[in-house]
């Protein structure tokens, strides 16, 4: 198996690459080469597109890693040969033929949802008090402030439209499970990452755990490339589904 080297990070719903913007500096300290998707937003197909681009374009295999929506994203893109591994963080992680707010409903309603604002054209935008509460609400004011001003509308669509194929089910995977989330349900992290058999971290945060815990963040992420260069993900998967 190559060490992989490379890790490919794709962004949420409302969000934009800047998301990573903690995460990277500690990724590429220690070597790892790092891009970051600019997601439409438009559609899954869209956004799926963007990040098989940045993919391909890499040298070599790849660690794909997918915040919020961006979840769903890295599952259908997931299926690029140049992925080897795969990481949520906070995220969906729908299988074959679900949807995005079918596999929410299944569990309790994340108070962010009461807080997001039709625009025009189908899409979607949140509200100060959504993003201030409920989405980002471990972080500083002047963090929160920016997110605000620099939020990217959402088209609406992406939440009713099924899975194609979930690469979860061929590549190992990793979640890292917001336990504080208002925009996901915790529950919801929880059951898909057993479903998954995902090698799990657990931290106290909101939604954006990569911005409120950058450095345990990155360092899952560092731990998940160590393994998949060592050839040994693919064993870990195996004894995390036994123990489950």
């Amino acid at each position: 198996m190559q060490t992989v080297t490379n890790v490919v990070l794709v962004h949420g719903a409302w969000a934009n690459a800047s998301s990573w913007s903690k995460v990277i500096p500690i990724l590429q300290a220690k070597g790892l080469h790092v891009a970051a998707v600019h997601s439409p937003l438009t559609s899954v197909a869209e956004d799926v597109a963007a990040a098989n681009r940045i993919i391909n374009a890499q040298d070599g295999p790849v660690l794909l890693a997918g915040h919020s929506y961006g979840g769903a994203v890295i599952t259908e893109a997931g299926n690029n040969p140049k992925v080897a591994g795969l990481v949520y963080v906070a995220a969906f992680a729908p299988d074959e033929g679900e949807t995005l707010g079918g596999l929410a409903s299944n569990f309790p309603t994340a108070p962010l949802f009461a807080d997001v604002q039709p625009i025009e054209d189908g899409f979607l935008l949140l509200t100060p008090k959504g993003l201030m509460e409920s989405f980002a609400q471990d972080l500083s004011p002047s963090e929160k402030s920016m997110m605000v001003a620099t939020q990217s509308a959402t088209q609406s669509a992406v939440l009713g439209t099924p899975i194609k194929a979930a690469a979860w089910h061929t590549k190992p995977s990793w979640f890292v499970i917001a336990s504080n989330d208002r925009a996901i349900s915790p529950e919801q992290e929880k059951s898909t990452a057993k479903r998954m058999g995902a090698q799990t971290l657990t931290l106290s945060t909101s939604h954006v755990a990569m911005l409120a815990e950058p450095e345990k963040v990155a360092n899952f992420m560092i731990e998940a490339a160590a393994s998949l260069s060592a050839g040994t993900a693919h064993s870990m998967t195996a004894s995390s589904m036994r123990a489950k």
